[in-house]
């Protein structure tokens, strides 16, 4: 990679020096990334093991029971299009002071909800919380390290994310079996609490001061601007691909592994931490091939487990195979070619926006949960609680993903250049 070239220099047209933080810590940085990224396993897989329990204390459907997930995911997706331009303009810590205050009280509002109706909108509101939280963590990786460097860190926090995801299913198991749902419900109340007395003492603010001279755009602008960067659309696809899989993995898992397949809760449990562990191998890796292969290279590696994974499960499935050993083998296989694409796919879709870091991260991450909630609202119309309905949804995100990865990363995902004066609002 040469340096005179504009469209690869990533300390190009204003970008952040690799020298790190000056405000903010490495280690510090590290975990604030994994405690806030952290929250979206807590939201998703901590009461996974209580949604059959849920289902029959609240006598719901399997689709309404479903709508406690796509609808957390779809109000996630929205709120960060109005999170990520607030962060920029009035900063990152009292988005993140307000969006956590409300995800620990709508997670107390989940656990004291008497039907469905108020739990699914308890659930909304959390998705917006959680917006907030997310969409700053990313944006902040921006103000703070150059795209290369971003990802390494990135890929750190994110192996605290998969600690964080290592210690949730089986946590919300035990919380099920003697609490009931109500306990893993107030369970996400709790963390979202012990996250805001973290970043109320521990996280300054790092959004950068603006460029002199620069004129404030509109915002409908300064967004079509991010979207049609084909950077951002490389790596902005690569990631909704992955994290729509994993929801299906998720969400259709627990009836899949606790009907079909006859585990009980513990041991869901224990299966979901395994592919915890599995995501947390791989942005180990994914730190390790940066330094040898780049972002896209290491993209290019991971998309061959996602693959490799989705199709294997596809391929069981349709064999009539449940044998548990060669079903985790896939579920897991594609859970570590997720841990690859996250790190390196959020810390390039915000690399060419230092200045509009939070715009570029909502707009991503609204791809990404919008995905997400069209998986889960499939899942939720057509899972049966056989293995094979899952298996397609999966072996279909798994193809999209590596294909992406393959084609418009390898051709566009290391242009770091070419947007990164775009002008943003003023302090």
């Amino acid at each position: 990679m040469s340096a005179s070239d504009p469209d690869h220099a990533p300390e190009a047209a204003g970008a952040k020096p690799s020298s790190g933080p000056t405000t903010l810590g490495t280690g510090v940085a590290a975990l604030a990334l994994a405690l806030l990224l952290g929250l979206q396993p807590v939201t998703t897989d901590l009461y996974l093991p209580a949604l059959p329990l849920l289902r029959q204390d609240l006598q719901a459907s399997m689709a309404a029971v479903q709508l406690t997930m796509s609808m957390a995911l779809l109000a996630f997706g929205v709120a960060q299009l109005v999170m990520g331009p607030l962060s920029d303009r009035l900063g990152r810590r009292p988005v993140l002071l307000c969006g956590l205050a409300l995800y620990a009280l709508s997670g107390a509002a989940a656990a004291l909800a008497p039907g469905m109706a108020g739990l699914v909108a308890a659930r909304m509101l959390q998705g917006v919380g959680l917006a907030a939280a997310v969409v700053c963590a990313r944006a902040m990786v921006r103000d703070l390290y150059a795209p290369h460097e971003g990802a390494q860190v990135m890929a750190r926090g994110l192996s605290g994310l998969g600690v964080i995801a290592l210690i949730c299913p089986p946590l919300g198991g035990l919380l099920t079996v003697h609490g009931g749902w109500r306990a893993a419900m107030a369970a996400l109340g709790c963390a979202g609490l012990a996250v805001l007395v973290f970043v109320a003492r521990r996280v300054p603010e790092t959004r950068p001061a603006p460029v002199l001279g620069q004129l404030r755009p509109p915002l409908r602008r300064q967004m079509a601007t991010i979207v049609a960067h084909p950077g951002w659309q490389a790596w902005s696809l690569l990631i909704t691909g992955t994290y729509a899989g994993l929801v299906l993995l998720l969400a259709g898992g627990s009836f899949v592994y606790l009907g079909a397949l006859g585990l009980q809760p513990g041991g869901y449990g224990l299966v979901m931490a395994g592919a915890s562990g599995v995501y947390l191998l791989g942005t180990y890796c994914c730190r390790r091939w940066l330094r040898t292969v780049g972002l896209a290279g290491a993209v290019r590696r991971g998309s061959g487990f996602t693959l490799a994974g989705g199709l294997s499960l596809l391929g069981l499935a349709m064999s009539g195979v449940e044998q548990l050993p060669l079903i985790l083998a896939a579920h897991w296989l594609y859970c570590f070619g997720h841990g690859i694409h996250q790190p390196c796919g959020q810390a390039g879709a915000v690399g060419p926006f230092p200045q509009a870091a939070g715009t570029a991260s909502a707009l991503s991450g609204a791809l990404l949960a919008g995905g997400a909630a069209l998986a889960g609202l499939w899942l939720g119309q057509m899972l049966d609680g056989r293995l094979l309905t899952l298996a397609q949804g999966v072996a279909v995100c798994a193809v999209f993903t590596s294909t992406i990865g393959w084609t418009l990363v390898q051709r566009h995902g290391e242009r770091f250049g070419a947007a990164a004066a775009l002008p943003v609002p003023p302090r």
